[in-house]
């Protein structure tokens, strides 16, 4: 791409200048994508991008105006956006949207850059945002979590339609669990887990698959019954069955699994259950029976994107329209909520209101408002491109949406 750094460097600027001196490398990056710049080179510019947008947030709002008026014949003359870009494929102007915690921890700053999107195209095209807690892993769920993740999120989105805990929604799981099977798209494994994974790595079906119907929803039954006579945790799972099966050429689409036995107390359902579905068929299900038009995730889903697609063919649906967002990594900040909760029990924070978190309850308590999210939101926009900041900088640009 011709002139790279002096256009990054006009755009830098430009974007510094609309966001009261601070420009946000995803921005800049977008706009050179519009100047030539294609995806696969962005990691060869990176760098210096960065250097570039570093540079331009270290000078006043002044000299940034002075810079710009030197260099603003480099940028193209285009329409700005204002808000966030349309949506592709919207009906009736209306999309269907969700959020799905998990209920094991705080929520915290990342689940509302990854999910504040969603909640304002709801507000943008009108329809439903909903709030599905997935806590179909009892080892897991903590109970304290379904009252903090509600009060969070009605705080941060002000929008949810409705609320849905997963635990609640057994029966209907097991109800597609057993058409799969019927379908013959779904078999009971009882290999062991490293049996399998041998079978995985030199790309051999596992003999589980070769099952006749009876045979699986034999297995199917025993899997669920809680006598004696019934699996035991560890002795089967249902098992979708791929169509390249176990020579897809990617390791994670071979014959993966939907549901396991685990015999953990659940702290909603108690032991009502056996059988506990996995993400990816709680996900696919929800998906298609709440009718979702629109999906906004982060890259690291791409896998399990592409396993719930296969489950919607299964069904014959059609896959809701799915967009990837790159994450922002921040360099000195704990968003794990395994380790947010350690750290809590073991007295090093007080609770998850402790001004030193970066969490949704901490993050309230200290007097930030949801509008200010919103706006770095829109002002980020939908992109792919990763960005790696410090807290410093990230609040910095927050800050000044919170004054405002």
């Amino acid at each position: 791409m011709k002139n790279l750094s002096q256009k990054a460097h006009a755009y830098a600027l430009k974007n510094a200048i609309a966001y009261d001196g601070k420009a946000q490398q995803g921005s800049v990056i977008s706009s050179l994508f519009h100047e030539g710049l294609k995806k696969e080179d962005v990691k060869n510019y990176i760098k210096e991008i960065s250097k570039i947008v570093n540079e331009v947030n270290k000078l006043s709002v002044e000299e940034q105006e002075k810079e710009f008026e030197k260099l603003k014949n480099a940028v193209s003359e285009r329409e700005e956006r204002e808000g966030l870009p349309e949506l592709p494929n919207v009906k009736k102007g209306k999309v269907i949207m969700r959020f799905r915690p998990a209920p094991s921890g705080p929520l915290h700053i990342g689940h509302i850059i990854s999910n504040m999107v969603s909640s304002l195209y709801v507000k943008k095209y009108g329809g439903k945002f909903y709030i599905i807690i997935d806590d179909t892993d009892p080892e897991t769920t903590i109970k304290e979590a379904y009252i903090n993740i509600k009060k969070d999120c009605d705080w941060i989105f002000g929008n949810v339609n409705e609320y849905i805990n997963s635990s609640d929604r057994m029966e209907i799981y097991y109800k597609y669990i057993e058409t799969l099977i019927n379908k013959k798209s779904a078999y009971v494994c009882t290999c062991s887990s490293e049996k399998f994974k041998g079978f995985s790595e030199f790309k051999e079906d596992c003999p589980c698959r070769n099952n006749d119907l009876k045979e699986n929803l034999y297995r199917w039954k025993k899997m669920l019954d809680k006598s004696k006579s019934g699996y035991k945790e560890g002795e089967a799972v249902v098992r979708f069955k791929t169509n390249e099966g176990m020579k897809h050429p990617n390791p994670a689409m071979r014959d993966f699994p939907l549901a396991r036995i685990n015999l953990s107390k659940h702290p909603k359902q108690g032991t009502k259950y056996k059988v506990w579905p996995l993400m990816n068929l709680v996900v696919s299900v929800d998906d298609i029976e709440f009718k979702m038009t629109h999906i906004i995730r982060g890259k690291d889903h791409r896998d399990n994107a592409e396993r719930q697609k296969m489950i919607f063919e299964a069904f014959n649906k059609r896959f809701p329209w799915t967009f990837f967002m790159g994450r922002i990594k921040f360099t000195d900040l704990i968003l794990s909520k395994r380790k947010i909760n350690e750290a809590i029990k073991s007295g090093k924070f007080s609770g998850a209101e402790d001004e030193k978190l970066p969490t949704i309850a901490s993050l309230r308590k200290r007097g930030y408002k949801k509008e200010a999210f919103e706006k770095f939101a829109v002002q980020r926009g939908l992109t792919e491109v990763d960005k790696v900041m410090d807290s410093k900088d990230f609040f910095e640009i927050l800050n000044n949406f919170n004054k405002n």
